[in-house]
């Protein structure tokens, strides 16, 4: 075990409203006998010198009973996974006073891991902070923070993370890490970008014998790796890494050929694509129907992103079908797109005549509409039905073609179209 001298915690390492829960938290757990450590990435970014904006608190002890401490002298309320031996403290209002902070707490118990077998979830069970400190995935994020009593501040540092965090480092606890969970090298690669740190020799050469498990992760668990790395700003260069490392392939074939992507357009200024599901759509939307559907199969999207999805794989394979079309026709073509899909390949196509034409669709020709409605034609004595739709359709195209450009046009065509 190492100790190093207190951390400098300070007021102003948090929100306010954080540190003043922190107090708390720390408190109650001074009056328990509990020690309560920060631990992980929180330490890490406060080491750092990063403002953090939450913390993960780990208990040695009893998670639980500290959390019904809290709410007993705070208020509140508590929920339990005692698998897992951790705890949620639903915050009291007078505790909240920031809408985009968390109204809830974790607490986890200081608790050992072993896996079954390889890409199994964790068996866990209570363990010391020794232990806890032990299951963490790079000697970076192995580190914790004391806060009870008199230990406020001490550095707990067993595997020797303050020097590789120093050194910019990334580095594994043991050679079976990545078998054990091959969710980690996704994240190493987040990490390496993100503090342009550097990964270990010994670290990097453990990737190929883990790469073949990847395969038995679920859906869920490779899927939000990705996400992860999507949210980042440099997602870019980690997916050119992961490409690189064969880590792409391993989720699913059709990944491994990265340059079919466009990609490059996430590193542009255009605030419509700096979200999770645009940056899906860039990368994924040069694949056919057939390919997305497989890849769906593999990371089981959300229905509305796989909707996306679709629809931008369909559209790009059809853009060339704009070339020489009439405003109305461009509607009458576009009209059953996805206006996401719409709105992140028209940034990202490189042909600028039909850039230009999805521009314009989106901006304005999908808008436009007759001033006649089916109320007018039926008070015409027109009955209902399909012709309804055949003269409002006539109608608006013939705004869009510049065919009529005033109200009295449109009655005159109007008058035409009845006669």
């Amino acid at each position: 075990m190492t100790k190093h001298n207190p951390i400098a915690l300070t007021e102003g390492s948090l929100p306010e409203d954080r540190w003043r829960l922190l107090q708390l938290v720390r408190e109650t757990a001074t009056r328990g006998g509990l020690p309560l450590y920060i631990v992980g990435g929180s330490v890490r970014d406060l080491v750092l010198g990063r403002r953090l904006n939450d913390f993960d608190l780990t208990v040695e002890g009893d998670a639980l009973r500290l959390a019904r401490a809290l709410a007993s002298k705070h208020g509140g309320r508590v929920t339990a996974h005692s698998k897992f031996g951790t705890a949620k403290w639903f915050l009291p209002q007078n505790l909240i006073t920031d809408t985009q902070t968390p109204n809830t707490l974790d607490l986890i118990s200081a608790r050992s891991e072993t896996y079954k077998h390889p890409a199994a979830l964790p068996t866990v069970k209570p363990g010391s902070i020794a232990d806890d400190l032990r299951r963490r995935d790079f000697t970076v994020n192995a580190l914790a923070i004391r806060l009870d009593g008199s230990h406020f501040g001490e550095l707990r540092d067993d595997l020797n993370g303050m020097a590789d965090l120093q050194n910019g480092i990334l580095r594994v606890l043991h050679p079976r890490s990545f078998i054990d969970d091959p969710t980690r090298p996704y994240r190493l690669v987040r990490y390496e970008a993100r503090y342009a740190f550097r990964i270990a020799e010994a670290t990097l050469a453990l990737i190929p014998e883990a790469r073949p498990f990847v395969a038995k992760l679920s859906a869920q668990r490779i899927r939000h790796e990705l996400d992860l790395i999507l949210d980042e700003s440099d997602a870019v260069s980690m997916l050119r890494r992961l490409a690189a490392l064969d880590l792409l392939a391993a989720i699913h074939p059709v990944l491994a050929d990265f340059n079919r992507s466009k990609f490059a357009t996430l590193e542009s200024d255009d605030a419509s694509l700096q979200n999770r599901d645009s940056r899906w759509v860039l990368w994924l939307m040069h694949l056919s129907d057939q390919e997305i559907e497989s890849l769906h199969e593999r990371l089981h999207f959300t229905a509305s992103l796989l909707k996306i999805l679709r629809s931008a794989s369909l559209l790009n394979a059809n853009l060339t079908a704009l070339l020489g079309l009439k405003p109305s026709q461009v509607v009458e073509f576009l009209e059953g797109y996805s206006i996401k899909a719409l709105e992140v390949v028209s940034c990202a196509v490189q042909d600028e005549k039909i850039r230009n034409i999805l521009t314009r669709y989106h901006s304005e020709w999908w808008r436009v509409r007759p001033k006649t409605t089916g109320h007018d034609l039926k008070k015409r004595g027109i009955p209902p039905g399909p012709r309804y739709a055949e003269i409002l359709r006539r109608l608006r195209a013939a705004w869009l073609d510049g065919e009529v450009k005033t109200a009295e046009e449109e009655k005159v065509l109007l008058e035409n179209l009845l006669k």
